[in-house]
């Protein structure tokens, strides 16, 4: 097939470089077994739509050795196309698990020993002072409205990326990096 031809069966915008492949999107795991190891921290996605951005987001989950994502059945795209370019391969790497109610999944994640810390702007304390080395769910809410108050109300504790240069947000992936970077120090009963 021409480079033309194969553009035909692509989303509008598609860049390839002569070949293009149709796989099914990775398997969703249960919470259960995204959490059964009950040590780390995983990332949970409160209305994040933007496949760019949650492409990074693994990109960085990966990087810093998160255990997995968790991530909204109706409010997130599929782990393909562009989302999966910008991921590098890290949607093939880092386990995830899709929900209908992040509420309930953060419920069952406090049943299975997990804290949940909600990265918020008007939070009193930084990341790195409320992060112990217990497991964690680090939990990024979309730009503009952040964590949505049901679910930052299931939320142990909320934290803030200290920010002396004077903006008040960054963007989700940007954010997520720092959060995933600090969850990943060595730190309380974890540190050694």
């Amino acid at each position: 097939m021409e480079g033309q031809e194969i553009a035909k069966h692509l989303p509008q915008g598609a860049v390839h470089q002569g070949l293009a492949l149709k796989i099914d999107e990775p398997e969703s795991l249960s919470i259960a077994e995204l959490a059964a190891s009950n040590d780390g921290f995983l990332v949970m996605l409160d209305q994040i739509t933007d496949p760019q951005n949650i492409g990074a987001i693994f990109r960085s989950a990966a990087a810093f050795g998160a255990k997995g994502v968790i991530l909204q059945d109706r409010h997130a795209p599929a782990l393909t196309g562009v989302l999966a370019k910008t991921a590098v391969g890290a949607v093939d790497k880092v386990p995830y698990a899709r929900v209908v109610n992040l509420s309930r999944a953060l419920e069952e994640l406090a049943d299975l020993g997990w804290r949940a810390v909600a990265l918020a702007g008007e939070a009193e304390q930084t990341l790195d002072e409320v992060l112990d080395g217990a497991p964690t769910v680090l939990v990024l809410g979309s730009e503009g409205e952040g964590v949505r108050r049901l679910v930052a109300e299931h939320c142990d504790v909320l934290g803030k990326i200290p920010m002396p240069g004077g903006f008040e947000s960054l963007n989700v992936s940007a954010a997520a990096a720092i959060a995933l970077y600090e969850a990943s120090k060595p730190r309380g009963k974890a540190a050694v």
